[in-house]
C-alpha cells in the first residue's frame, strides 16, 4: 500500500490537470473512489484519473449515493426536512428542491434570521443581507403555493452578545430586543417542532438549530436530536456540524444514516449531478 500526501497541496489537483491525472493513474491498475465528501468536485483525483484507469465506486460512496438518492426521490410520507445553519443564499437550491418533495419544512439556526425578517419580525442584531431576506420571502410564498407546511421559530433564546457567557433570556419572536442576538430556539418552538416530527416517517436534517458550540445555547439542537433518536422513522443527517453534534451526544447509531460529506450531500439534495459519480462507468 502506498499512501500519498494530501493531494490538495498540488494546485494541479483542483484544476483537474491532465498531466497530473495521468501521473496519478500510472501508480495503479484500478481506480476506486470512496471519497464521497469531495464527489461534488471535479478534481484530477476524482474525475481526471477515471479517463486512464478502470474506475469503480467504493462501498461508502455507493452507500451514500444510494441512501441519499432514495431518501430524496422516494421518501416514506409524511416527510419533514429540518434546515438550520447559516446563509440562506448557500442553500437556495436545497430549499427549493426540498419543497417539491417534503410535507413540512422546519427552519431554525442562522437560517431563521432572514425568514423571521421576511415574516415581519425584528431579528434584533442578528441581521441578514437584504438579498437573503428577499429570497426567504419568496420561499415563504412558494411554500404556501405548494402546500408545504413551513414552521418558523415561535420563541427563541437571545443574548446580549455572541459570547458563551453572555446574559441570555427566552423571548417570543415578536419581542426580540433590538440589540440582542438570536442564539437558539426556545422551549415552545422545540415542542412545536417535536409535534410535527413525531408524525413524520422520513426526516432529513441539515444544520444546527442554535450555536451548538456554546453549551448554554445547544438545548434546541440537543432536544431535537434526542427526540429523533427515539423515533421509528427514516432519519437522514446531512452536514458536518449536525453530524458532530449527534456524535458528541453518542447517538449516531440511532440515526438511519449520517452522511460523511456535507457539501456533496447538499449538492445531491439540490438535484445537481456529482462530477465524481458521473465520471464512473457504473454510476
Amino acid at each position: 500500500m502506498l499512501v500519498l500526501e494530501n493531494l490538495s497541496f498540488h494546485p494541479e489537483e483542483q484544476r483537474n490537470d491532465v498531466k497530473f491525472a495521468q501521473a496519478l493513474a500510472r501508480l495503479a491498475e484500478v481506480y476506486v473512489n470512496d471519497a464521497f465528501d469531495v464527489a461534488h468536485r471535479a478534481y484530477a483525483s476524482t474525475v481526471g484519473v477515471t479517463k486512464y484507469l478502470p474506475s469503480v465506486a467504493g462501498f461508502l460512496l455507493e452507500k451514500e449515493v444510494d441512501t441519499l438518492t432514495r431518501a430524496l426521490d422516494s421518501p416514506a410520507p409524511p416527510c419533514a426536512a429540518i434546515v438550520g445553519g447559516t446563509k440562506v443564499k448557500d442553500k437556495i437550491g436545497l430549499l427549493e428542491n426540498m419543497m417539491r418533495r417534503v410535507d413540512s419544512l422546519l427552519v431554525g439556526g442562522g437560517m431563521g434570521f432572514a425568514f423571521l425578517k421576511a415574516a415581519e419580525h425584528n431579528p434584533g442584531s442578528s441581521l441578514s443581507p437584504e438579498g437573503e431576506i428577499a429570497v426567504a420571502r419568496k420561499l415563504i410564498e412558494r411554500s404556501a403555493e405548494m402546500g408545504v407546511h413551513l414552521l418558523l421559530p415561535a420563541d427563541i433564546v437571545v443574548a446580549r452578545s455572541f459570547d458563551s457567557e453572555a446574559r441570555s433570556k427566552i423571548v417570543s419572536v415578536g419581542g426580540i430586543p433590538p440589540t440582542w442576538q438570536i442564539m437558539d430556539i426556545g422551549p415552545k418552538t422545540i415542542n412545536i417542532f417535536a409535534a410535527k416530527l413525531r408524525k413524520a416517517k422520513t426526516i432529513i436534517w441539515n444544520g444546527s438549530l442554535g450555536v451548538f458550540e456554546f453549551p448554554r445555547f445547544r438545548n434546541g439542537t440537543k432536544a431535537i436530536i434526542e427526540l429523533l433518536a427515539g423515533l421509528d422513522a427514516t432519519k437522514i443527517i446531512v452536514g458536518g456540524s449536525i453530524a458532530e453534534a449527534i456524535g458528541e451526544l453518542g447517538l449516531t447509531h440511532k440515526m438511519t444514516h449520517v452522511s460523511a460529506g456535507g457539501g456533496a450531500a447538499l449538492r445531491l439534495f439540490e438535484g445537481i449531478p456529482l462530477p465524481a459519480v458521473e465520471a464512473l462507468p457504473d454510476r
